[in-house]
């Protein structure tokens, strides 16, 4: 059994993702940033000809660069925010070649997603937010996909994952706006100072999507994670109708029988 932990920011997915690896010793954990099978998320999906490019442009980042780069085919995949320096101009050069926030043509987009999920030959996972927060993002912010196209290319996932035994397991949160203001003074430094608000909200705004249906500011990027947890949950129950369960957000004491 391999584990899909999805929900909006904030749910509780981190917490469950280690819950579940204490549960299932056996399974491997992957959160956000690590190398995943299937799941690209804050890393660099580049050809061998630009990833020697960077190697050249950062020398003294090539050792920590080559231990964070793993190889699929005529790709590098570099996990470069595993990658520690001062320098910010190098994390600003290897975004440029992640594949989500309308960074790639969608049928590329697309293309390497599926085969991802079609090539997946490993077992026994749990996932942090690897199956729908990236894309559904992407779909939604940078590409302004309405909701039935996205449930479209979902179904053509469900079709590259085949006959893997596999669970999605859903935190709910139940208070969108009230889930937000806990987050806002979590994610603050020793001094109040809100760090991730400011950054998920500039990310909003700026967005394709917010741009061409005039819409900006926490109002209008509460409305957004409303609209997109009711399409992820339509997802569930249309594509994965026997593949999913919902918890309530930070629901940790239900997980009997996962």
């Amino acid at each position: 059994m391999d584990y899909f932990v999805e929900g909006l920011q904030g749910s509780g997915k981190s917490t469950l993702v280690s819950k579940l690896a204490e549960a299932h010793p056996g399974h491997r954990a992957v959160q956000e940033g690590d190398y995943s099978p299937v799941e690209l998320a804050w890393c660099a999906y580049m050809d061998e000809g630009r990833y020697l490019d960077i190697l050249a442009k950062y020398p003294e980042l090539k050792q920590a660069m080559e231990e964070e780069t793993f190889t699929e085919g005529d790709k590098r995949i570099v996990c470069y925010t595993k990658v520690r320096t001062d320098d910010h101009a190098f994390y600003k050069d290897l975004e440029q070649y992640e594949i989500y926030n309308g960074r790639t043509s969608y049928d590329d987009f697309r293309s390497i997603i599926l085969s991802r999920f079609r090539s997946w030959n490993t077992g026994d996972m749990i996932f942090e937010c690897s199956l729908f927060q990236n894309i559904v993002e992407d779909m939604i912010l940078f590409r302004c996909s309405p909701d039935d196209e996205i449930i479209g290319f979902y179904k053509e996932i469900r079709k590259a994952l085949g006959g893997r035994d596999y669970r999605i397991v859903y935190l709910k949160v139940s208070d969108i706006k009230g889930n937000l203001d806990v987050i806002r003074k979590e994610r603050s430094d020793d001094k109040g100072n809100e760090i991730w608000f400011p950054l998920m909200l500039g990310f909003f705004d700026s967005s394709p999507y917010a741009k061409v249906n005039g819409v900006q500011g926490a109002e209008a990027l509460t409305d957004h994670f409303r609209h997109r947890q009711e399409l992820e949950l339509r997802i569930c129950e249309e594509v994965f109708p026997d593949r999913y369960t919902i918890l309530p957000s930070k629901g940790f004491d239900l997980l009997r029988g996962l």
